[in-house]
């Protein structure tokens, strides 16, 4: 069985690395932009999805469910904010 060797796996470059970056790389028409778009679009999926529930509870004035959709929203934000500091 062979060994994987880690030290051969190469970084994203910097300017894929900021959801900024891959806009430009996109509007550029770098493959790798792409690419990097769509999965910043499928982490953003639950995240809207989230903040489109927290709506309608708001707008049914189920104030439970509104904060915990609000602790939940907040949850998936800081994770993916704090991704980059």
């Amino acid at each position: 069985m062979n060994r994987v060797n880690f030290k051969l796996l190469k970084p994203e470059p910097a300017e894929f690395r900021s959801p900024v970056g891959v806009i430009q790389g996109v509007l550029s028409g770098h493959r790798r932009g792409i690419i990097q778009l769509g999965l910043l679009v499928l982490i953003a999926t639950p995240i809207l999805r989230v903040a489109f529930s927290c709506m309608m509870f708001i707008r049914q004035r189920d104030w439970t469910y509104t904060v915990l959709t609000w602790l939940v929203l907040f949850g998936l934000i800081y994770s993916f904010v704090g991704a980059y500091y």
